[in-house]
C-alpha cells in the first residue's frame, strides 16, 4: 500500500479508562487526505488534539497528549495499532479524556480496523527512513533506532519475577505480524504495587478483564497468559504507539533495551529534532516498497 489511507467506514467501542475509571465512547472516522491521526473531543465542542510528538504532555505509566490545556490520555494501544495496519487519516471521535483499555490490549482495535475496512487514495504515502543512528541512555535503559528497509523491533524487558524474568522480542512489524504476534498482548502489573499506584490517582478502572496481574509467584488472571512472553509482547505495542507520534510510517531498527514510555518519547524528540537523522521518501510501485507494509490487509477501494 504506497498510496495514503483512511477507514472505509466510522467503527465505535465503548469502555473505561485505565487509571481514570471513566466511561468513554470512541469513534473512528474517514477523514481526507494528510489529515494524519486526529482525537476529537466530542464533549468539548469538538476540539481536535493531532496525535503528534509536538503534543506529547504526560509519559508516566502511559502517554497523553494535550493542546492548549485539553487532554487526551493512554493513547498508546489505538495509535499503535493504527500505525501498523497501515491507517494514515482518521479522526477519532472520544466523549472523554482517556482511550477505553477495552481488553487491555491492541486485539479488539484490530478487530475495528477489520470492520472498518481499508480506502485507498491516490497521493503516495511519505515514509520517514533512517539516515543515520540516535540513541538515548539512562542509567542502564536504552533506545535506539538505526538504518532499516524496513520497520523492525528488537525490544526487551527485565523485572524480577519468576514468570517474566527478562524477555526479548524481535520482529519486523508488519499487519499481519502485528495482528497475530503482537496486538493480543495486554497490559501488565503486579498487586504488590496496585496500592502504591492507586494512592497515585491511577488504575482506577482497572481489573482482571482488562490487565494481567501478577502477585509474587503466579499470574492471578484465571485464563494465565496469551503468550508465554506476553509481558515484552505488549512494551513492543506500546512502543510502536509512541513511534506513532512521528506521524509517518517509520523505515528504521528501533531497539529498546527496558525502556519505557518516557524514553519513547525522548526518542522521538531526538530524532525529529534533527531532520539530518532521516529523509522522507515515497515509493513509485508496490515491488520497491518495505515488506512491512506490503503484508496483511487489502485496500478495499481506490479514492
Amino acid at each position: 500500500m504506497h498510496f495514503e489511507t483512511t477507514v472505509q467506514r466510522p467503527v465505535a467501542a465503548s469502555g473505561i479508562g485505565l487509571h481514570s475509571g471513566v466511561p468513554v465512547s470512541i469513534r473512528i472516522v474517514p477523514a481526507p487526505i494528510s489529515t494524519g491521526i486526529v482525537f476529537v473531543r466530542t464533549d468539548l465542542d469538538n476540539f481536535a488534539i493531532p496525535a503528534s510528538w509536538r503534543h506529547v504532555a504526560r509519559v508516566s505509566y502511559a502517554t497523553s497528549l494535550m493542546r492548549q490545556g485539553v487532554l487526551i490520555s493512554t493513547t498508546e494501544h489505538l495509535l499503535s495499532v493504527l500505525y501498523s495496519m497501515g491507517i494514515d487519516n482518521v479522526y477519532i471521535e472520544i466523549n472523554n479524556l482517556e482511550v477505553p483499555i477495552l481488553d487491555g490490549s491492541g486485539q479488539p482495535f484490530v478487530e475495528l480496523i477489520l470492520q472498518a475496512g481499508i480506502r485507498r487514495y491516490r497521493k503516495k504515502r511519505k515514509y520517514l527512513r533512517i539516515r543515520r543512528p540516535v540513541m538515548v541512555e539512562d542509567r542502564g535503559k536504552r533506545i535506539s533506532v538505526v538504518p532499516d528497509d524496513s520497520f523492525r523491533l528488537t525490544c526487551d524487558i527485565s523485572f524480577d519475577h519468576p514468570m517474566v524474568a527478562r524477555q526479548e522480542l524481535e520482529i519486523e512489524v508488519t499487519p499481519e505480524n502485528y495482528a497475530s504476534e503482537i496486538a493480543p498482548a495486554r497490559t501488565f502489573g503486579f498487586e504488590y504495587e496496585l496500592g502504591q499506584m492507586r494512592n497515585m490517582g491511577l488504575i482506577r478502572g482497572a481489573s482482571l478483564e482488562n490487565a494481567v496481574c501478577f502477585d509474587r509467584t503466579g499470574v492471578l488472571n484465571p485464563g494465565g497468559l496469551r503468550f508465554r512472553d506476553e509481558c515484552c509482547r505488549h512494551k513492543a505495542l506500546d512502543l510502536i504507539g509512541d513511534l506513532a507520534l512521528i506521524g509517518k510510517p517509520l523505515l528504521g531498527h528501533v531497539i529498546a533495551r527496558r525502556a519505557g514510555h518516557a524514553m519513547h518519547a525522548a526518542l522521538v524528540a531526538r530524532l525529529m529534532s534533527d531532520p539530518s537523522l532521516f529523509e522522507i521518501v515515497t515509493f513509485d510501485s508496490e515491488r520497491a516498497e518495505p515488506s512491512s507494509v506490503l503484508a496483511g490487509l487489502s485496500p478495499q477501494q481506490v479514492l
